[in-house]
């Protein structure tokens, strides 16, 4: 084996390595020698093939194997004699080779930098903690008694109010003929919930109960039902009934609705719930800080291509996820990528040969340049503080020997698995099946791991905070608006200082699940 290194700039080698052709024979002799024991050929016995007939037979086919196996160990023996660590996965790309003849390729790498890790146990860290109030668990069980609304008709007639609960029969009509999915009989429906294709609910606010109505819509442009999507169309309506909405009573008897005995253990059971989301926010809000604090102490070089590749992504889920929506807000997504750049740093797990490769194809050109110049710059400052991160991060598990158990891997699929009742062996043989799947569930895992190593040396100190602020956007101002320490004040964005998290108790779900499954009706605006 001969090499030549080609290229020594920053962190990038690149190598023309040369493997004679004697050598690659050899190798093919014995992967023929191992594989003449197994050969059944009429007119011989087991294992008496004779090797040139057995090269005549096998040897093309063997021989992507024999090229295959000699790249990978000779590229690995040129890295191993030279001490160089990858930080992903190298190019290989084969440059000159024809049959019996020397093989040549070139091996490009980008390496490791050199991370020199500050002393973790000068880290300030300010941990925010809150406890669930009985004025929240009280807001939780409103928003709970909101949802399992009731209704009982009107004692004195009169014409339907914004807030009135409506009974109607209805079908809708295109071009005079009925569609699949626009009717339904003894709907229930909340004048004023917006649940129905604008224009519908106000059309009825006035009618009185007998009242047969034509109710003439369009759908919306971006209806997800495509053969629907900005038609017009005609409902027949019959308005059957009027119902006022009736206040849920907050009992014992409320409570049993959840399969819990009485109010306080629901509320008991509200708080523990809150208490669970409230210490993941607790963690969260935390390891931000602590990726803020780390990206700001370390600025070693980075592996250009790896900012590049993690540069497309972000272009790619900015940009599609635009496209895909309709009216879509862009500066949403500009805040969503700056968003997940601060609660992921990524795991750039070298060791493992995992080459950070994205699921979604590198996004061309013309994603690019639907981008501006000012958001194209932040993107890449984004990409670089994501990669300078996960090789921050990976280096210091490295060191420490931190690693992540396929026990912990199983425990996360089986979490992951238990989302989709019913599925769940679906699940599991897709992880199975996909190595790259079951890296993105391990680099989590990783992250967390060396997150909670590096918080357990630091000086972490406690804050007694309300909700509000545990769940409130720690980069916007009391108006809501985002501002950069250090920087002019950008221009007011359209995205809302972050509410106070809901509480999403078990109750909660429940309460969806009693629905009316007249709602799938084309009528209810987005569910055709």
């Amino acid at each position: 084996m001969q090499v030549n290194e080609t290229l020594n700039e920053g962190l990038t080698r690149e190598f023309t390595i040369t493997i004679p052709a004697v050598d690659l024979d050899a190798e093919l002799n014995s992967r023929l020698v191992e594989l003449a024991p197994q050969v059944n050929m009429p007119g011989f016995r087991p294992g008496k093939v004779p090797p040139a007939l057995l090269r005549q037979r096998y040897g093309d086919a063997l021989l992507g194997e024999v090229i295959e196996k000699s790249v990978n160990e000779s590229s690995q023996r040129a890295l191993d004699e030279r001490d160089l660590r990858p930080a992903s996965q190298p190019n290989v790309e084969i440059t000159s080779y024809e049959k019996g003849q020397d093989l040549e390729y070139k091996l490009s790498v980008e390496l490791m930098p050199e991370i020199e890790t500050v002393d973790f146990s000068t880290l300030e860290l300010e941990r925010m903690v809150a406890e669930p109030s009985d004025s929240d668990i009280n807001d939780a069980l409103t928003r709970m008694s909101e949802g399992q609304k009731e209704s009982a008709p009107i004692e004195t007639a009169r014409p339907a109010a914004s807030g009135d609960v409506v009974v109607i029969d209805f079908v809708g009509k295109i071009d005079g003929e009925a569609f699949d999915g626009g009717a339904a009989e003894d709907h229930h429906l909340e004048l004023g919930s917006n649940t129905f294709i604008p224009g519908f609910e106000e059309q009825l606010i006035g009618a009185e109960a007998g009242a047969e109505k034509a109710v003439t819509v369009s759908f919306p442009e971006d209806y997800q039902a495509a053969h629907l999507a900005g038609k017009e169309a005609v409902f027949d309506v019959t308005l059957k009934e009027i119902r006022e909405p009736k206040p849920v009573e907050i009992d014992d008897a409320f409570a049993q609705r959840f399969g819990l005995d009485t109010l306080d253990a629901l509320k008991e059971a509200i708080g523990e719930q809150m208490k669970g989301e409230y210490l993941t926010a607790t963690r969260t809000r935390m390891k931000r800080q602590l990726l803020d604090i780390l990206a700001d102490k370390h600025t070693f070089e980075v592996p250009p291509k790896m900012v590049e590749e993690e540069y497309k992504g972000i272009v790619h889920q900015v940009v599609h996820h635009a496209d895909g929506e309709t009216g879509h807000d862009h500066e949403h997504d500009h805040d969503h990528a700056h968003d997940h750049d601060h609660d992921h740093a990524h795991d750039h797990d070298h060791d493992h040969d995992h080459d950070h490769a994205h699921d979604h194809a590198a996004a061309p050109e013309a994603d690019d340049a639907k981008l501006s110049e000012e958001d194209r710059a932040e993107y890449r400052t984004i990409a670089e503080r994501r990669v300078r991160l996960g090789l921050l991060l990976s280096e210091v598990g490295r060191q420490n020997n931190i690693q992540v158990t396929d026990e912990e891997v199983s425990r996360a699929i089986q979490e992951q698995a238990a989302r989709f009742p019913g599925q769940e062996r679906f699940v599991f043989d897709y992880y199975q099946k996909n190595p790259q799947a079951l890296a993105q569930v391990r680099a989590p895992l990783f992250e967390d791991k060396v997150v909670d190593f590096v918080v357990e040396m630091a000086k972490v100190t406690d804050k007694t905070v309300s909700a509000e602020d545990l769940f409130r956007d720690p980069d916007a101002d009391d108006s809501g608006e985002d501002k950069a320490e250090g920087e002019e004040k950008k221009p007011a964005k359209k995205k809302a200082a972050a509410k106070p998290k809901a509480a999403s108790t078990k109750a909660k779900t429940a309460s969806k699940s009693k629905k009316k499954a007249d709602d799938s009706d084309a009528a209810a605006d987005g569910d055709a």
